[in-house]
């Protein structure tokens, strides 16, 4: 019996519905508890994985080989000076090479392109780690975080706070349109999404019954939030546009103050990682240096409340990248969706 997901890559939400996103969260719900609990699930036995990392990354290659040890498979790194798509070698040649020797693709990288024309040459389940455009595994891992919080996915209001223009705004709009979450893009207009995914998005809101917002007004942006959703001001490669970014950004930070202006005392907070929220990296202090603050997308204080649940969320990194995993490779009896 051929599992309804075997084979398939994980490149963008889009690709996927509703009812196969619930699929694969709630099965990473179900390894969640069996590796609570210490029972085996080695679906992968004797698989080989190629984790293709163009840029640096903790969660995700941790969630990646991890997951690969939990379900029995060799996960093996090559990082940007193991791999040279067009240097020496064209993408599709390598796609082709990794085909053959790998049962499947991880990728994290910059560009959507390198991983869907992997997918497309290589023959093999490819998973997008992150690119510049979608970060979907990070989606499954949100979403799990607000099952177990809330119960339920649909019907709950997501505020993202920052930068609405890069991979984590556009997925969470579009994923969340997808699941029927109301999700608010709350962003200066200069960081908004734009109209082509803001339509992406719409079109899956008309199906689900989603309520999608995007508005640089704070407090219409946030009233009501079950969820206050925010990520770093600058993406990896953007660090020169800090200065820019906290004059615009600052009235977006999620601090006790703008928690208070859900006036919902359910609210809970979520974070991607990494978050500059104290003046322990090296980072955070040079910004410290030239602008003055301690602080940026997060305070300490809220960071550090019971109602923040980053280190869950990033937790799920791991179980949600192991559904996706085991549901694509390994063949498992998964009714059809």
């Amino acid at each position: 019996m051929n599992s309804h997901f075997q084979g398939k890559s994980f490149l963008k939400e889009i690709d996927f519905s509703k009812k196969e996103l619930e699929t694969l969260i709630d099965l990473a719900a179900h390894f969640k508890y069996l590796k609570k609990n210490n029972i085996p699930h080695p679906y992968l036995q004797g698989k080989n994985i190629a984790l293709l990392f163009e840029k640096t990354s903790t969660r995700t290659r941790s969630s990646f080989t991890v997951a690969a040890n939990d379900l029995g498979a060799h996960a093996e790194f090559l990082g940007q000076h193991d791999i040279q798509f067009g240097k020496k070698e064209s993408l599709e040649d390598t796609a082709k090479v990794f085909g053959r020797m790998y049962d499947a693709i991880e990728y994290r990288g910059f560009s959507q392109d390198i991983v869907e024309k992997l997918a497309q040459y290589s023959g093999v389940p490819v998973w997008n780690g992150l690119t510049d455009s979608w970060h979907p595994t990070q989606m499954l891992a949100d979403f799990l975080t607000i099952k177990e919080q809330f119960g339920h996915i649909e019907g709950v209001t997501l505020a993202y706070m920052g930068d609405g223009r890069n991979n984590v705004a556009n997925s969470l709009l579009v994923t969340g349109a997808i699941l029927g979450v109301n999700v608010h893009i709350v962003a200066p207009k200069s960081l908004q999404p734009t109209q082509e995914i803001q339509a992406l998005a719409q079109k899956q809101a008309n199906l689900s019954g989603a309520e999608l917002l995007v508005t640089d007004d704070i407090a219409i942006g946030v009233d009501a939030a079950d969820v206050l959703y925010t990520d770093v001001w600058a993406s990896m490669g953007e660090e020169e546009t800090f200065e820019e970014r906290i004059k615009l950004l600052t009235p977006y930070q999620i601090n006790e103050k703008l928690v208070a202006l859900t006036h919902n005392d359910q609210t809970i907070v979520l974070h991607d990682l990494p978050a500059f929220h104290d003046l322990k990296t090296t980072m955070s202090q040079e910004i410290y240096e030239k602008f003055g603050i301690t602080e940026m997308e997060i305070t300490d204080a809220v960071f550090h409340a019971p109602y923040a649940h980053q280190f869950e969320q990033a937790e799920n990194r791991l179980h949600t990248i192991k559904s996706v995993m085991a549901a694509t490779l390994g063949n498992l009896f998964i009714p059809e969706v």
